[in-house]
């Protein structure tokens, strides 16, 4: 993805490209620009409808896929499953080719992650978790019609959770769980979670794909219900 493409691609509120908040994530970005000159090695920017009825939120960009690509899930096995599952239920408009320039767009979906930054050994640190919330605050507050958070993995489901100023000891991960997180953000928003969509996960068959799009066949059951 050309540096221009990528400016253009940044939701009003994601961090900034040149986000210098986090040192332990910034010093990677910079070994990761040697070490792969020809990676985006940024900040990876929110994809998707900014007008979205819902968010999927993420842990963070994987070293090959959107620390590569720029755009979430986008040239790693989770991204295969994502984008497959959404365009069977209709999230997509073109054809998913795990590159950023395969002109794919999403509809009423907006995705993002917990922290912004790929991180070292594929595992982020509360702080940087608390670093990226007003990012993800932004695109919650960016949307009028928002009305579900789905959070692949744990990460994301306890970050949505601080988000929303919420106990985590309330809302326990399980897949497939509706947790309603109230009007914190003048909106009536409900979380649901999923097992991330790795390639760990789907070749362990904690997730398959089966469940997977069980979840977003409760999704649409949620969103159809309130319309």
């Amino acid at each position: 993805m050309s540096t221009s493409a990528v400016k253009a691609a940044f939701m009003a509120g994601d961090a900034p490209e040149n986000c210098k908040i986090c040192p332990r994530l910034t010093d990677f970005r910079a070994q990761n620009k040697k070490k792969h000159p020809t990676f985006y090695n940024g900040p990876v920017p929110s994809f998707g409808d900014p007008d979205h009825e819902l968010l999927i939120v993420g842990m963070a960009p994987g070293m090959k896929g959107a620390n590569q690509t720029a755009r979430p899930f986008t040239g790693d096995y989770a991204g295969d499953l994502l984008f497959a599952t959404l365009a069977k239920f209709g999230y997509t408009d073109g054809i998913y080719k795990s590159v950023a320039s395969d002109g794919l767009s999403l509809k009423n979906t907006l995705i993002t992650n917990a922290v912004r930054c790929v991180p070292p050994q594929n595992k982020t640190v509360a702080e940087e978790e608390d670093n990226c919330r007003p990012f993800l605050i932004n695109q919650i507050n960016n949307s009028s019609r928002l009305r579900i958070v789905l959070a692949l993995g744990l990460v994301a489901h306890n970050s949505v959770l601080r988000t929303f100023g919420k106990k985590k000891s309330a809302f326990k991960f399980s897949h497939g769980a509706l947790h309603p997180l109230g009007d914190n953000f003048g909106k009536d928003i409900t979380l649901i979670n999923s097992y991330h969509c790795s390639r760990y996960n789907t070749n362990t068959k904690r997730l398959t794909t089966k469940m997977f799009e069980d979840v977003f066949q409760k999704i649409d059951g949620f969103l159809t219900l309130g319309n």
